[in-house]
């Protein structure tokens, strides 16, 4: 059989086990599938560098399905390269089958999970970036993207990264079938609309017939050629094409084929085609860091530095200590202190400017390569990227996040700039370690500590200095917290601001008579469960107070604590939508000050 005839049969093949996987499910996205068969056919055949029997061999291309409901096509692709048998095909969306609705990394061929459109350009982006300029390996990362997902944010925030970066390493294809949903795209086949944006960014790009397999390995080859920007191949499909009842006809998005035997025969019936994709060149090495043995910073108790400062000074000490650290920031690295990395390690440092989505999906693809990534900028500026937060949980990925100026006591730069919610959102995340450090070094050690954790974590700063209570050689392990005051009246409960003012509150008491005790919960999750059962039992309750909105933060994660505990509780939060002020006059209005912790704290006592 000579190449032209294989690849189109192998092409057919990908269109009828893409039919069967979702008949066999009862669900899915076969039409979907379908439209980028012959793209992938010639890519398996001759331009995709993936040695399947040793995925995490370093010098491997990159495959990322972008749009993951197009998982039928994946999947049939693993099964024609041998990576999956035909049985284990035929359990797409069982439960327990490796083979999920959308790609998860179960499978040791999928870098990340898809599915949420418009995140795999941007990840794409980040594993570009790493084999530039980190890994500084000549792989190429290939990203499949529909063509309703160009509507995202996300995906222009990915395209003028990439052609800013000139990431020529990086390779789009664009299957444009015309039909999203619930009917045709924003811009149908107009392959010249598509072209004009990406050109604008920086790209390259080459408009194909994406049926045709001769434009198709012209525009493979010619994107390999690299010319110092990324390329966008633009391939004008038909959705379900090779089946009549369904070939560029709306309706049939993510349903099976209401006669898939029938189309099963129209395509040419069952085949056994095997592909085996060109394996890399060279014999590339796991990375292996240096581990210096340079010191943390370290503050003098009684002096006064912001956590925020603190965090810059610690991830630049980190890296001196561990090659694998790298930082990135969105623009405000000198409100983050990230700067201070990225004068000491300019190799290791991105800026990712005002583009959060960007600067957590870089995050994503640079871990993926193993590297430890930490992320910074201020913490309200994080909800724009939370979908891709949520998403990075879904893909097993180790990210470090900082966000800095959060709640009222940054002061009069007014409520746009104060995550007040910020502390509920990363809580929520699935397997996420939430920290809010009070001094500086307590900042440093949970820096150091956030570098070996999994999952996502999140460290919350604060923008004013704050009084260093702790010394140097204090710990502060994951899950715990610290009694910065004994008592046996009353237990005090804050973290960052919340934690001096709550030190101020249990000075106040003392005056009176109250001996207060005074817990610094700057583990919010996992939460010091122990400590807070223990106050429980031995005073007569506990005032929370923070820095935040009531749902979901610190206060309700001290009450779920103690949830079957018959321990009264009063909860301080921000109730009303604060102003500008100083930050004294805010923590005042919102009653989570010293005066408004100790006559909550007189209530539980009388």
């Amino acid at each position: 059989m000579d190449q032209a005839t294989f690849r189109s049969e192998l092409a057919q093949q990908l269109r009828v086990d893409s039919v069967r996987a979702s008949t066999a499910a009862g669900s899915g996205h076969p039409t979907s599938s379908m439209s980028a068969a012959d793209l992938m056919a010639v890519l398996l055949d001759g331009h995709l560098r993936l040695d399947f029997d040793h995925p995490d061999n370093p010098a491997n291309d990159h495959l990322i399905f972008s749009k993951g409901h197009a998982s039928p096509l994946q999947y049939s692709a693993f099964k024609a390269v041998g990576a999956v048998e035909d049985d284990e095909l035929l359990t797409f969306r069982e439960f327990g089958s490796r083979l999920e609705g959308h790609p998860t990394p179960v499978l040791p061929w999928v870098d990340v999970a898809t599915g949420s459109l418009g995140q795999g350009l941007p990840i794409g982006v980040g594993l570009a970036l790493a084999g530039k300029r980190l890994d500084r390996l000549p792989y190429r990362v290939w990203v499949l993207c529909g063509d309703s997902e160009m509507a995202e944010g996300s995906v222009w925030e990915a395209l003028e990264h990439a052609g800013h970066e000139q990431l020529d390493n990086l390779i789009a294809i664009v299957d444009v079938n015309r039909l999203g949903q619930t009917g045709p795209t924003m811009h149908g086949w107009d392959l010249a609309s598509y072209a004009a944006r990406a050109q604008a960014a920086g790209w390259r790009t080459i408009e194909i017939d994406g049926h045709d397999l001769e434009e198709i390995e012209s525009a493979l080859a010619d994107a390999e050629s690299g010319g110092g920007r990324p390329v966008a191949i633009l391939a004008a499909t038909q959705k379900g094409k090779g089946v009549a009842e369904v070939a560029d006809k709306p309706g049939f998005h993510g349903k099976p084929l209401a006669h898939a035997e029938e189309a099963i025969a129209e395509l040419g019936g069952l085949r056994d085609l095997r592909v085996k994709p060109a394996t890399p060149d060279g014999d590339a090495k796991p990375h292996v860091f240096d581990t210096g043995s340079s010191g943390l910073p370290a503050f003098e108790v009684g002096t006064e530095l912001a956590t925020r400062k603190a965090y810059g000074q610690a991830i630049a000490a980190l890296g001196d200590r561990r090659g694998d650290v790298v930082a990135m920031d969105g623009e405000v690295s000198n409100s983050t202190f990230a700067e201070l990395f990225r004068d000491q390690h300019p190799d290791r440092y991105f800026e990712m400017y005002i583009a959060e989505q960007q600067l957590i999906a870089a995050a994503v693809g640079m871990q993926v390569r193993g590297w430890c990534a930490f992320a910074s900028t201020f913490a309200a500026f994080l909800s724009r990227a939370y979908d891709f937060v949520r998403m990075a949980a879904i893909s097993r990925a180790d990210l470090r996040l900082m966000g800095s100026h959060a709640g009222v006591a940054i002061g009069e730069d007014g409520p746009s700039q104060m995550a007040l919610e910020d502390l509920a959102a990363f809580r929520a995340v699935h397997g996420s370690t939430v920290l809010y450090p009070c001094d500086a070094n307590q900042t440093v050690q949970l820096v150091a500590a956030m570098a070996d954790l999994r999952g996502i974590s999140y460290l919350r700063t604060s923008r004013g200095a704050m009084p260093v209570i702790y010394p140097p050689d204090e710990e502060f392990p994951i899950g715990g917290s610290k009694v910065v005051r004994d008592g046996s009246d009353v237990t005090l409960v804050g973290a960052g601001v919340t934690l001096h003012e709550a030190r101020k509150a249990a000075d106040l008491l003392s005056h009176e008579g109250i001996e207060a005790r005074v817990i610094d919960l700057y583990s919010v999750k996992p939460v010091d469960s122990e400590s807070l059962r223990r106050a429980a039992r031995e005073t007569a309750g506990l005032v929370t107070a923070e820095d935040h909105w009531p749902e979901g933060g610190l206060g309700e994660a001290v009450l779920s604590a103690l949830a079957d505990q018959p321990t009264p509780v009063r909860k301080l939060a921000v109730h009303e939508l604060p102003g500008s002020g100083k930050p004294a006059e805010l923590l005042g209005q919102a009653r989570i000050d010293a005066t408004a912790i100790a006559e909550k704290a007189r209530e539980l006592v009388s």
